[in-house]
């Protein structure tokens, strides 16, 4: 398998390369040069198929022989070795319960493939390399938590002032080591923006080696395919699932619809997302325009200009095709808590404030398709957002014991302005 930039002015290249670079120097993303297409007796035995050997047959095509059969099989096994249920709510609606991992998030899967690929990459390398990333709430935490003491790799982060949960703050600021925090003054596309244009700088690229950690690479991105075969392994439903999918980047449902190409059975997607409705608005009107970034209760969410939605190009060609298989909708934040009120009072089940958009999306879409049937991606522990819940709910959600020691632990974190020169002069000290 090898990899193309979505830029158009760069060689193809291994997975290795691809997930060394992130990016590719042509500032596009990389993309594979074919999706695989899984063969029916693949499709037939998914069902019942051990967890391992069906990530490593999922994987494999990705990775080639960058790695070894042993290696990748070590990897997918420590990358899926924890639980994840799809959890019925209602008779129509389920729930993939991504926040039993070590740092309560989806992101969890991606960081830890991510990680332990680039540690093996690291091995064969000489200096050290600088995982460059930039977070709105959870990926901070997961890549903290996937890449802590990995040998010859120092992580930076850059996230929101004030605009990340407690925990979400504690996850990826107390760890230390090559670890290393910077709270930006402003916003996340401030924090993603500089990030890009470090990648973009290369007089700072010639004295340090910056890769991404962001779902724009493929080893953070492609393997949370996975979750979404876990989910047909446990669909009971004869028809295929609808999805709904809280949108931020638009990785997640962008790998979703990687499966789905491969042959994976899910009769559509919805991509839900706050008040932050570039898409929606896109798959409207056909004009793709971002506004300006705003905050809100599902704050890892709050996105504007989604980094993967040209993956999702890629992959349907245009837009016609995509509207045939994706459907978008934009939720407030006032629904957001309502829903979560709502769900919990009828059903006794607590929705995070990004289940709850991804649920009244799925909802309605059903409301209006009856007969059909889904599951959302609950993508964080409700403990993340313990003021929008308690709000919603009256209930003060405990913390889980795995949380309790960050929560009691100093934070380290470097503030910083929100400005390209502040970032490049705190990365050069990594020369």
């Amino acid at each position: 398998m090898t990899y193309r930039s979505l830029g158009g002015a760069s060689p193809d290249v291994d997975f290795r390369t691809a997930t060394i670079q992130g990016q590719a120097p042509d500032k596009g993303l990389y993309f594979p040069t074919e999706i695989p297409r899984w063969d029916k007796p693949f499709l037939n035995a998914i069902k019942t198929m051990d967890r391992d050997e069906m990530a490593w047959q999922v994987m494999h095509p990705y990775v080639g022989d960058c790695i070894s059969e042993v290696d990748l099989r070590r990897i997918v096994h420590e990358t899926l070795d924890f639980n994840i249920p799809l959890v019925p709510i209602t008779p129509e609606i389920a729930s993939l319960e991504l926040f039993h991992g070590p740092t309560l998030a989806f992101k969890d899967v991606g960081a830890r493939f991510m990680s332990r690929c680039l540690g093996h990459f690291s091995q064969e390398r000489s200096g050290r390399i600088v995982v460059l990333v930039a977070t709105s709430g959870d990926t901070g935490g997961a890549v903290a938590n996937g890449f802590f003491d990995v040998d010859g790799v120092d992580v930076v982060i850059l996230y929101p002032s004030g605009k990340v949960s407690p925990v979400q703050e504690k996850q990826l600021t107390t760890l230390g080591r090559n670890i290393h925090a910077l709270e930006v003054d402003g916003n996340f596309d401030d924090c993603q923006r500089m990030v890009k244009q470090a990648f973009m700088d290369a007089d700072l690229k010639s004295k340090v080696f910056l890769t991404s950690a962001n779902s724009i690479n493929v080893a953070r991105w492609l393997p949370q395919q996975l979750y979404y075969i876990l989910a047909w392994q446990q669909w009971q439903q004869h028809q295929p699932p609808v999805v709904s999918v809280p949108s931020g980047n638009f990785g997640n449902i962008c790998a979703g619809m990687m499966a789905w190409s491969s042959g994976l059975p899910i009769a559509h997607f919805i991509a839900a997302c706050n008040a932050n409705d570039t898409v929606p608005r896109f798959l409207n009107d056909g004009h793709y325009a971002p506004n300006p970034a705003i905050a809100t209760i599902s704050n890892a969410m709050d996105v504007a200009d989604p980094s993967n939605f040209v993956r999702i190009l890629e992959i349907f060609g245009n837009r016609q095709s995509l509207t045939g298989q994706l459907h978008s909708e934009s939720i407030t934040d006032a629904e957001t808590t309502d829903t979560i009120a709502r769900v919990h009072r009828e059903t006794g089940y607590l929705l995070d404030p990004h289940g709850a958009v991804g649920y009244l999306a799925l909802e309605r879409w059903i409301r209006t398709h009856p007969g059909q049937q889904g599951y959302i991606l609950e993508t964080a522990h409700p403990v993340k957002f313990p003021d929008s819940v308690e709000a919603a709910t009256g209930l003060s959600v405990p913390i889980p014991e795995k949380v309790r020691p960050i929560m009691e632990a100093e934070k380290k974190s470097t503030e910083i302005p929100a400005r390209d020169e502040a970032l490049k002069s705190y990365l050069e000290g990594f020369a």
